[in-house]
């Protein structure tokens, strides 16, 4: 099986010059899930314009009233656009570039095969997950993608391409290229232009995934001692989004053709080592939980911790950012702030040990909830309310992170965040899948 079997040219649709792109794109959907505020001022921004916010469901509305009025609307209206005549066709690999303020991230728009990719744990396939899947967060996705015509893809996948041979080709090529679209996106999230390469451009992108998945390079690269199936894209944002279309193709790949569009999915590809690209950790936020945190943790690990008090909150985020030898977390409760160092850790990451013991945690305390924060800031600002506790966790390494992945599998649910909230990819292109 050659390494070009994992990916194909995407035919895909853009809103045409009558919308406006600014209202159209909006933020991944599991981004602001604690910050309802966030997502009130997208719905009064968009208006009535067409909107990708129409299209999907932001998380911050599950279990609301809001999550099935929205969800109810989403077919509808992905017909309505398509019968209104919104969209202009195009068929290509995009290079897209994002300004973010004071740096760019580059990435490429190209399908992925469904068939080559597997989000099991010790997944041996071209395409991998990089992080645990949580099968629970599945279904009201999957209630919405099994009958919409039309993806939109917030999925972002990583390349190991050291060298950066890839997106400097296209970054230098680019005035060669047809600019698709170029427009600011909303609430100071920066800038998106789109260009669709050429056929020398097509030629380069299929060259370097091909060298990236040579089984004796692969084996070199990452000093392997024994031959392993080579990992050529490892699924850095959007796992889940990517998980539902790979269950429903599963579900109905023995009815359809071989290359039914439910087979691909739309994703934009990025460098792991891309300038731009900075891992963020994902910190946790017990919501309601009523009892002695600190009893509790001593109790589960068999007191083998280490707790120190800090005067500030910018002293424990030094202490914990700078403890790169050793498994330390910090622990925010109503203006309090303690440091925490697992003295004898289960895994081989912070973010792991702490979430052997939030899980049995959670169903002890029926009552009690847990939500996963972007931002230290906002980590501190939900950790000031009564009976809610705060986990500040240190980012993780990005340069051993392919390694990690082909010998350990997938790493712990929500480890890392590539970039802050705002960084997220918008949804802006869309594809059919019906």
């Amino acid at each position: 099986m050659s390494n070009n079997d994992a990916y194909q040219k995407p035919v895909f649709y853009l809103p045409n010059e009558s919308i406006d792109l600014q209202k159209w794109a909006v933020i991944a959907c599991d981004q602001f899930t604690s910050q309802p505020k966030y997502w009130a001022e997208v719905e009064r921004l968009v208006g009535d314009s067409p909107s990708t916010y129409r299209l999907i469901l932001p998380e911050a509305y599950l279990e609301t009233p809001k999550a099935e009025e929205h969800s109810r609307k989403v077919n509808e209206l992905m017909q309505a656009y398509i019968d209104q005549k919104i969209f202009d066709q195009y068929e290509g690999f995009v290079y897209i570039e994002r300004n973010l303020g004071v740096k760019t991230r580059r990435g490429l728009l190209l399908n992925l095969d469904l068939e080559q990719y597997d989000f099991h744990k010790d997944s041996e396939s071209l395409i991998r997950a990089s992080e645990e899947t949580i099968l629970n967060r599945l279904p009201p996705r999957i209630k919405i993608r099994e009958k919409a015509l039309l993806e939109l893809p917030h999925i972002m996948v990583l390349i190991d391409d050291r060298e950066d041979e890839l997106f400097s080709y296209l970054s230098e090529n680019k005035q060669r290229f047809q600019k698709i679209y170029d427009f600011n996106l909303m609430q100071e999230s920066g800038s998106l232009k789109g260009f669709l390469a050429d056929k020398d451009g097509d030629q380069k992108i299929q060259s370097v995934f091909s060298a990236l998945g040579e089984p004796q390079h692969f084996k070199q690269k990452y000093a392997l001692t024994k031959n392993l199936p080579p990992l050529l894209f490892a699924v850095g944002d959007g796992n889940h989004s990517l998980a539902t279309a790979k269950s429903i193709w599963e579900k109905i790949k023995d009815n359809v053709p071989a290359d039914h569009p439910a087979r691909f999915a739309l994703v934009e590809i990025v460098n792991i080592h891309d300038e731009s690209l900075v891992f963020e950790p994902i910190h946790r936020i017990l919501f309601n939980y009523p009892g002695d945190i600190f009893s509790e943790m001593q109790d589960f690990y068999q007191n083998a911790l280490e707790i120190k008090e800090f005067n500030t909150f910018s002293a424990l985020q030094t202490f914990v950012k700078s403890s790169t030898s050793k498994q330390c977390i910090g622990l925010l409760q109503q203006g309090q702030f303690h440091s925490v160092h697992f003295v004898q850790p289960s895994t081989n990451l912070a973010v792991g040990t702490l979430q052997q013991f939030l899980d049995p945690l959670l169903q002890k305390q029926p009552g009690t909830s847990l939500d996963y924060v972007h931002g230290d800031s906002v980590l501190q600002e939900l950790s000031m309310k009564e009976n809610h506790i705060g986990f500040l966790l240190p980012a993780m390494q990005k340069n051993d992170f392919f390694r990690t992945v082909i010998l350990d599998g997938s790493l712990p649910r929500k480890t890392f965040s590539m970039g802050d909230a705002k960084e997220k990819r918008f949804y802006l292109e869309c594809r059919r899948i019906q």
